[in-house]
């Protein structure tokens, strides 16, 4: 079955946020992993952390407007529940010693006007330890 455009904007997003970790010096271990019925989109580690990072993908004209808010304020307390469970069930099976971290990356592109768009990243935003054990925001 096609990927709608969300799917395929989704997909993007993820991969132009793995190329942003790995330049970084993270190694990224899974993407899209399904745990009782939650996902995380990205397990990647350096040499000090684990981190399962929710990546927030939106299309703009402006990263800075407000039209939808930031992108990461799309990850609500029932996301922020469901990747800290998901997170939990895959350090149950993690034999490192690596500090576990939460993060969220936001993905800003450029939204075309044209028929065939092709995207163009106008920015990524990474937030470290984005929230805590208890779903709070930091």
């Amino acid at each position: 079955m096609p990927q709608t455009q969300k799917q395929q904007t989704g997909n993007l997003g993820e991969s132009l946020a793995c190329d942003y970790l790995e330049r970084k010096g993270f190694r990224i271990i899974a993407r899209n992993v399904h745990l009782s019925h939650n996902e995380l989109d990205i397990i990647a580690e350096n040499d000090s952390y684990i981190i399962f990072v929710e990546v927030k993908t939106r299309s703009a004209l402006d990263p800075d407007s407000s039209d939808y808010g930031s992108a990461g304020r799309a990850v609500d307390m029932a996301k922020r529940k469901g990747t800290l469970k998901a997170a939990q069930m895959y350090l149950g099976s993690y034999r490192g010693a690596k500090q576990p971290r939460i993060d969220v990356i936001e993905v800003y592109l450029k939204d075309s006007q044209s028929p065939f768009p092709t995207p163009q990243l106008l920015k990524i935003n990474h937030i470290e330890n984005a929230f805590d054990a208890r779903g709070r925001i930091h």
